[in-house]
């Protein structure tokens, strides 16, 4: 088997949604030919062929499988789009992106869908209506919150998603039979809660975690006032909308979870605060999956069995992170957080914390799209740099740029490369922490080459087929073994 086929078939064992209507996969002992997300049983490797479009397959003579169906992958027009625009409607409800307060056609318009296309798509795609997966999403939140904080039982309500506390006792006494308040009582007899202005809940993880690992990558590239590393603990203040505060975030390995502080200010966008940090801290990540991948390349097997666990530090605002790398373009680390610092002091906004590293809030793009250009120089920002970050913070403010975890990355790549002064290693750095595509590889990264022995660009790129598609996590381990 090709180094191309044995990345495909990662891809297929993997059962990640982002590669549905990538490819397709015939499995020759049987005839059939499915999608990369087929819950059928997954073949020997040596059974499989792999197929760029579903005509190919058939083409060869193989069958679409009856469980998949391949004429459902996703193709180009959106209603064609159905695990796809399934997924990441889970993913918006569990960040918050979408409104509780929304109706069904305000949610379908988001995905360019009328309300009946929505319904069918989500029935089929993961068995239950829309409303039914909003409302279990609500009520997993609701009792986790009742479960780990005092929050008060009305601001549960809300941050839960639900319009009224009446509607909230109703659905949660209708599918739990206990009354959130008498729920309370019985968790706390094993819970102990804070009462005060922050609230602690657990994040949790797939073990093992590499958590010094990913504390360290953050010290290193961390903006002053806004984000820094407490020993063992990573804080950051936060704005969310209108909404302002801090959080505090600390390993706890026994329970295979991240501890989240926050402050109760955040209460009413808590669910997109917890997407975020899922997205921070690579949470959702299988490191059976991409161990068994990485380790069986000779170049990478001793870095991974000397970093189990680790993960690819994703962002926790992609416009944040995207200002972060520009500034970080042929300068040191070191140079690049100094230059942050400054423009950070210049263009965020001032807050209050108990902790005398976090004074500012991260500039907004909206902020830094009328800004001067001379101004930004002004500070030590080159003038062609101070240009690329106005060209940037104007696309984002506009909205022709997506930069939230969970958008197409090569159509994302494109649009970032079009601005002047972003080049390939710069979008794809971005791609692969802000946008969390797995397989993002800045083949002309000048550390990545010279750990992988001087070689070139091209070199690299060649290289780096055998990982794939977790070429993001091999870059890290490049990286991590050139530290």
């Amino acid at each position: 088997m090709h180094a191309e086929d044995s990345a495909y078939y990662n891809a297929y064992a993997s059962r990640d949604p982002r590669f549905d209507g990538v490819f397709f996969v015939g499995v020759t002992s049987t005839k059939i030919y499915c999608r990369p997300v087929c819950p059928a049983k997954t073949p020997r490797k040596k059974n499989c062929r792999f197929f760029s479009t579903a005509a190919a397959a058939e083409k060869d003579s193989f069958r679409p499988c009856l469980r998949c169906r391949p004429e459902l992958a996703p193709g180009n027009a959106p209603m064609d789009d159905g695990h796809r625009i399934a997924d990441l409607i889970v993913r918006r409800i569990e960040e918050g992106v979408i409104d509780g307060s929304a109706s069904l056609e305000d949610i379908a318009a988001q995905f360019e869908l009328s309300s009946r296309q929505l319904r069918r798509i989500v029935q089929k795609e993961l068995g239950v209506s829309p409303i039914d997966l909003i409302q279990t999403r609500r009520l997993l939140m609701a009792k986790q919150l009742l479960t780990e904080t005092a929050l008060p039982v009305t601001e549960i309500a809300f941050a839960s998603g639900f319009a009224s506390l009446r509607r909230f006792n109703d659905a949660f006494v209708g599918r739990y039979r206990l009354p959130p308040s008498k729920w309370r009582r019985t968790a706390a007899d094993t819970t102990k809660l804070a009462a005060n202005d922050v609230s602690t809940i657990q994040l949790s993880y797939r073990p093992p975690y590499d958590w010094p690992g990913i504390l360290s990558f953050l010290a290193l590239r961390a903006l002053k006032n806004i984000e820094c590393v407490l020993g063992q603990t990573y804080c950051r203040t936060i704005q969310l909308g209108t909404h302002k505060g801090w959080v505090r975030v600390s390993d706890s390995p026994d329970k295979h979870a991240l501890q989240f502080e926050f402050t109760n200010s955040l209460t009413p966008v808590l669910p997109a605060l917890i997407g975020r940090l899922r997205n921070l801290f690579d949470l959702s990540a299988r490191p059976d999956i991409i161990a068994n991948c990485l380790m069986a390349d000779q170049i990478l097997g001793h870095a991974v069995s000397a970093h189990p666990g680790l993960r690819v530090p994703g962002a926790f605002d992609g416009f944040e992170l995207a200002i972060r790398a520009v500034l970080g373009q042929q300068v040191s680390v070191k140079a690049a957080a100094t230059l942050a610092a400054r423009l950070t002091d210049a263009y965020g906004e001032e807050i209050e914390t108990p902790f005398a590293d976090l004074r500012r809030l991260s500039p907004r793009p909206e902020h830094l799209a009328g800004a001067d250009v001379e101004e930004i120089s002004s500070l030590g920002i080159v003038g062609a740099r101070a240009n690329t970050i106005v060209a940037l913070a104007q696309a984002v403010a506009s909205g022709g740029l997506n930069l939230e975890a969970g958008a197409r990355p090569e159509r994302m790549i494109e649009r970032l490369t079009a601005i002047a002064g972003i080049g390939q290693w710069t979008a794809h750095y971005i791609a692969m922490r802000a946008l969390r595509w797995t397989d993002a590889f800045p083949s002309n990264d000048l550390v990545l080459r010279k750990n992988l022995g001087g070689v070139s660009a091209k070199e690299a790129e060649e290289m780096s087929q055998a990982w794939r598609p977790w070429r993001s996590y091999a870059v890290l381990h490049i990286w991590n073994s050139a530290a």
